[in-house]
């Protein structure tokens, strides 16, 4: 698969995930929820890499590595973003996550001495403005108050984290160890590890018996977690953390397209100049311009003129 059709993929993914989410909300607390939805994807992924007869043996030092996955990438990101939740709106929670793309850049350059294109800086920034003009009507009307504070920190946290897992998976994969098995025995430690942290704060394991809670926990641990995690983190060891880090800006359009379409939500000049500054970050981040520029330079070169001898 290309690296255009995995980007792709990992955003309308992702994107749609808060329809599934949404349908979780009421009954179970929503770190158990997560628990339920992570217990499924690590069964569903030993039993695909058995079938296909992947090997899941491997060397303490590389358990070392999927432990530190399940640390960062699969626990302690969504428990503080689960915990922001309760303190911040959707909204600032997402605007504040957001900023795990910078930390991708910012990390890339510390732990690999990654050479970061200018265009990535501009087309980070221009990805962060339009996340703020999105949500700028829900944003104006936040209460700097002390539950804002600790609901971001919450949020920074996660982000935190979740740039740092992207880093264990780049070094993972530079070391070869393969995605789908290293996502396998992640995904198990960081099951465990919030699990533990649910029991800790005295959460107790309901089960919601309506049908689309199911469905919707079946939709999370195959696409939201099996596919979208496998797909970005192999786009991730092909570009980079600093580049594929963009991703996490654009699931506010998938979101909103999806609103627009199933919920009637109003088209207004802020939305389209939100997600017109998202996407044209999305294109300098990703080369698009040069891309471009190149085909024109190659295009508009003059035939060469062979003399007749």
């Amino acid at each position: 698969m290309g690296n255009v059709m995995l980007y792709v993929v990992a955003v309308l993914t992702w994107g749609s995930t808060w329809i599934a989410i949404n349908l979780q909300l009421g009954t179970v607390a929503p770190e158990i929820s997560v628990i339920y939805r992570y217990s499924l994807a690590v069964i569903i992924l030993f039993a695909w890499c058995s079938w296909r007869g992947l090997s899941l043996r491997f060397s303490w030092r590389a358990h070392g590595v999927f432990f530190l996955l399940g640390v960062f990438l699969f626990s302690f990101n969504y428990i503080g973003t689960y915990s922001a939740q309760q303190y911040i709106s959707s909204a600032l929670n997402a605007v504040t996550f957001s900023t795990m793309m910078w930390m991708n850049v910012i990390n890339s350059r510390i732990f690999f001495k990654t050479q970061i294109e200018p265009r990535v800086y501009v087309g980070a920034a221009l990805g962060m403005v339009g996340i703020i003009i999105l949500f700028w009507p829900e944003i104006r009307e936040v209460s700097w108050s002390d539950s804002t504070i600790i609901g971001m920190s919450f949020c920074l946290g996660a982000a935190a984290m979740a740039s740092f897992g992207n880093m264990v998976s780049q070094r993972a994969q530079r070391q070869q160890l393969p995605v789908l098995q290293a996502n396998a025995w992640g995904m198990l430690y960081g099951t465990l590890i919030t699990t533990a942290v649910a029991l800790g704060r005295g959460h107790e394991f309901a089960l919601d018996p309506s049908p689309q809670y199911w469905l919707a926990l079946v939709y999370l641990a195959i696409f939201g977690t099996v596919v979208a995690f496998t797909v970005y983190l192999k786009l991730l060891g092909r570009i980079g953390a600093h580049k594929a880090g963009y991703v996490v800006v654009m699931f506010p359009v998938v979101a909103f397209t999806l609103s627009y379409i199933f919920e009637d939500l109003s088209i207004t000049p802020t939305l389209l100049m939100g997600v017109g500054l998202i996407l044209l970050g999305n294109v300098v981040v990703l080369g698009g311009f040069e891309k471009l520029t190149r085909r024109w330079r190659y295009k508009r070169l003059p035939t060469p003129v062979v003399a007749n001898s």
